[in-house]
């Protein structure tokens, strides 16, 4: 960029005094376009990789053993000399660590969610979305083209049918998936009506996170949680480090070639999106027919508001519905109950949980 340098003017000076108003009032008004906000959501993907790279190398979980200097900890997390200082000073100016006196630290919330060693460690899924996310959404264009998905799938590749055959590397996706949903799942474990419920299913249940939460809070429900067989264990681990091993219990089924549990309430959180309109139908229909009357059905995802202008990260999800899979979609308040409705809910309704998260519920 340039600076305009200005020198004495041969023009008289209200010519000079017109032009300098003039140039105020373009470089000041209160409605003057800047490309400031252009420049920086097209380069957004700069500090979203800071931080994903921090995660892969483990920068949050070190620095909770202890603060570091700048040497000590890019020896401890393999940085090398050139990059290192301005890698982790992108940290401190991007709020995600602190440095006071040549020593850096974490945050509060880097500190709880990004430190392996805790329990509400929400790493997995940044891990997932640097190690197979980033690449993919680097194809976004050729998919909003094509229609067609840019994942493995493209390669006639199978990352879930691979992962449910490789124990621990399931172990940590599920993982991956409570991170995802604990604050949502806690959210509901208090904002839903559980009072009026005796029994719930959570279908397509990963680890248990949202089982755990909801049975944590209710001391009076019992349930479960309903996946894959190789999940069995997974949940059952975790569903015993929370002591709940005799409250909730594990349920195992493909919720397309078989029928669901019954209970007062299922609850099917980040699975609508995952399929085509005719699927999505589908298991509505299987919900309500495993219902007894006056059940409930919960449908928790990142609810696109109705006019579709607010909940820009529901609408990034629907686009990296389009990049995993063959015919997946997020979707608004509206549509879903228009689909509850169709299956023969009475009742339904919209709720706002946390962020960009809400639920849709049904009554039988």
């Amino acid at each position: 960029m340039t600076q305009t340098q200005h020198g004495p003017s041969s023009t008289d000076g209200g010519d000079d005094a017109a032009a300098d108003a003039a140039r105020n009032s373009v470089d000041s008004g209160p409605t003057a376009p800047s490309p400031e906000r252009i420049i920086d959501l097209g380069y957004g993907f700069w500090a979203s990789k800071v931080l994903l790279s921090a995660v892969e190398l483990d920068v949050f979980s070190e620095l909770a053993k202890e603060p570091l200097p700048l040497d000590a900890l890019a020896d401890r997390v393999g940085l090398h000399p050139r990059s290192s200082r301005d890698f982790l000073d992108a940290l401190v100016a991007l709020g995600m660590l602190h440095r006071e006196d040549g020593v850096y630290s974490n945050t509060p919330e880097t500190d709880l969610f990004l430190d392996k060693a805790k329990p509400s460690y929400i790493g997995g899924v940044l891990d997932l979305a640097t190690t197979r996310l980033y690449r993919f959404w680097g194809s976004l264009t050729e998919a909003l083209q094509t229609g067609r998905p840019q994942s493995e799938i493209k390669d006639g590749g199978n990352f879930f049918g691979t992962l449910y055959q490789q124990p621990e590397r399931l172990k940590q996706f599920l993982h991956a998936m409570s991170g995802l949903s604990l604050g949502p799942a806690m959210a509901i474990a208090e904002k839903f009506p559980w009072d009026r419920y005796r029994t719930f299913i959570d279908i397509g249940c990963a680890e248990g996170a949202l089982p755990v939460q909801v049975a944590a809070r209710n001391q009076h429900l019992t349930g479960g949680g309903f996946d894959l067989p190789p999940v069995g264990p997974v949940f059952d681990s975790y569903v015993s480090s929370a002591g709940l091993q005799n409250r909730l219990q594990f349920y195992a089924g493909d919720f397309f070639a078989d029928p669901l549990p019954s209970a007062d309430v299922l609850v099917m959180g980040h699975i609508l999106h995952d399929w085509n309109l005719d699927e999505k139908l589908g298991l509505i229909q299987k919900a309500y027919a495993a219902l007894p009357t006056g059940g409930a059905l919960i449908v928790h995802d990142t609810i696109i508001d109705d006019d579709r202008r607010e909940n820009a990260f529901g609408l990034l999800i629907s686009l990296n519905m389009l990049i995993e899979t063959d015919g997946g979609f997020d979707y608004t308040g509206a549509d879903c109950r228009g689909w509850l409705e169709a299956a023969g809910f009475t009742e339904t309704y919209v709720e706002h949980l946390v962020g960009p998260d809400s639920i849709v519920v049904g009554i039988k």
